[in-house]
């Protein structure tokens, strides 16, 4: 986690702040262009929005209810300024990776463009172990994070709710995957690009509501949370207190699991846009983080800190639980949440596979996913049943340690590279621009 906040910081500092000046530029060439984008006629590549819905599939998901929850119970109220910062920061290694993604990619003899860490690993530094190594923890990520417990989720929170037996909910949630991944990356990207705009404006929507209704208590909690990002944050209630050193490391884990800014998995999705330039993909990077984490989680915090829950000692989804059944009934409360949980997992179960199958094409070759592709679906059936699968979570944050450090070695050392594609766009010579790399390969071979 050290490692990741000093990278951003690096690129942040060598950039010029440009997250910070530039936030209008950043909108223009994302929101701003989101609805203007010519639809993609092949069908191994999205359009710049639908790479973008589907990175966000994946990274929107339960960090953004049950983590921050979780953050704010171990961590205190001082937890959400510090993965403010922190994610601020990571904007700029989002917009990096991606980058590098685009420049980096190759199409494969059936059209389809394939990219990401284990790609620009492999062709800007010469380092396949390490390449092999980040695709090994993405399998594990994936298999375990995206296809095992965000079902594994649902299913609970379905059998507390309603009684359902979780073997038919993660059933379901599997067909519904399975429809969706055998039309490939279009599908997925015409899936993505639908779902999460309405399950992201429903939560923020709903959310929202909650704190509007306790609008007298947001300076209090704004001011909560800066007086315990520097302060050790006293029990009341339940909640047992929290000393900075947890505040700072709740921060850094919540933040960097719920925006994925480092952990090099959203670029495998980028790589696939049909884009202009890699930069201007990258950009979205930028948008991505700030929607998930300074938008959403931060609704999340403010829904609980504002109706007082967190001093009743609960954590995770059931804090959440409690701070909406506060304003509303604990009938629209338990629908509400469920729906959210419902959406934010199967749209990770789904956005991940692209990740899934770009590792294991790396790993075992294209062949191999005539069989590996249905694999992915099983483990959340499988293991539906079980109440806990806490212990899972160790090898989870495992995987993620494997993929995040040859990331972040990468991006650190192609970090010249990324500089030279930024300047070519600001400057607007699109030396390297996406259509002619693409077919001449004439990639940044070293850093300028």
């Amino acid at each position: 986690m050290v490692f990741i906040a000093l990278v951003a910081v690096f690129l942040t500092i060598k950039s010029g702040f440009f997250q910070f000046k530039k936030p209008r530029f950043i909108l223009q060439h994302t929101f701003g262009r989101a609805f203007k984008q010519p639809k993609s006629q092949s069908r191994g590549r999205m359009t710049p929005f639908q790479a973008t819905t589907t990175a966000l599939a994946s990274t929107v998901g339960m960090g953004n209810i049950a983590g921050v929850a979780t953050g704010l119970s171990v961590g205190g109220p001082g937890a959400i300024f510090w993965m403010w910062v922190l994610s601020l920061l990571g904007m700029m290694t989002k917009t990096a990776e991606i980058t590098l993604a685009v420049h980096y990619r190759e199409t494969d003899k059936d059209g389809n463009l394939r990219g990401g860490p284990m790609y620009y690993i492999r062709k800007g530094l010469g380092w396949s172990f390490l390449a092999k190594l980040f695709s090994v923890g993405i399998l594990i990520n994936a298999v375990l994070s995206a296809s095992l417990l965000q079902s594994h989720t649902v299913g609970r929170a379905f059998l507390s709710s309603y009684s359902i037996p979780p073997y038919a909910t993660t059933a379901v949630m599997a067909v519904i995957t399975g429809f969706v991944i055998i039309g490939g990356i279009r599908r997925i990207g015409q899936f993505c690009e639908k779902l999460v705009p309405f399950m992201s404006v429903l939560y923020i929507v709903g959310g929202t509501a909650v704190v509007v209704i306790n609008y007298q208590k947001i300076p209090e909690v704004f001011s909560t949370i800066v007086q315990y990002a520097f302060a050790p944050a006293p029990a009341i209630g339940g909640f047992a207190g929290a000393a900075i050193a947890s505040t700072f490391k709740m921060a850094m884990a919540r933040g960097m699991l719920s925006n994925e800014a480092g952990l090099g998995t959203a670029p495998m999705a980028h790589a696939t846009a049909d884009t202009p330039h890699p930069f201007q993909q990258g950009i979205w990077g930028a948008f991505e983080v700030f929607i998930d984490t300074i938008v959403i989680c931060t609704i999340t915090s403010f829904a609980v800190l504002s109706t007082g829950v967190l001093s009743r000692g609960e954590s995770g989804i059931e804090l959440v639980i409690q701070a909406f059944a506060s304003v509303f009934s604990s009938g629209i409360s338990s629908a509400f949440i469920s729906l959210s949980i419902l959406t934010f997992c199967l749209s990770t179960q789904i956005g991940f596979f692209i990740y899934y199958q770009t590792a294991a094409v790396d790993v075992f070759g294209q062949r191999a996913m005539a069989y590996l592709r249905w694999f992915y679906l099983i483990p959340g059936v499988i293991f539906a049943g079980v109440a806990d699968v806490d212990k899972l979570w160790v090898f989870a944050n495992i995987s993620v340690g494997v993929c995040s450090v040859p990331n972040l070695i990468a991006v650190l050392a192609l970090n010249g590279a990324f500089f030279v594609l930024m300047r070519d766009f600001m400057s607007k010579k699109n030396e390297y621009a996406c259509q002619k790399v693409d077919s001449s390969k004439n990639y940044v071979r070293s850093a300028k």
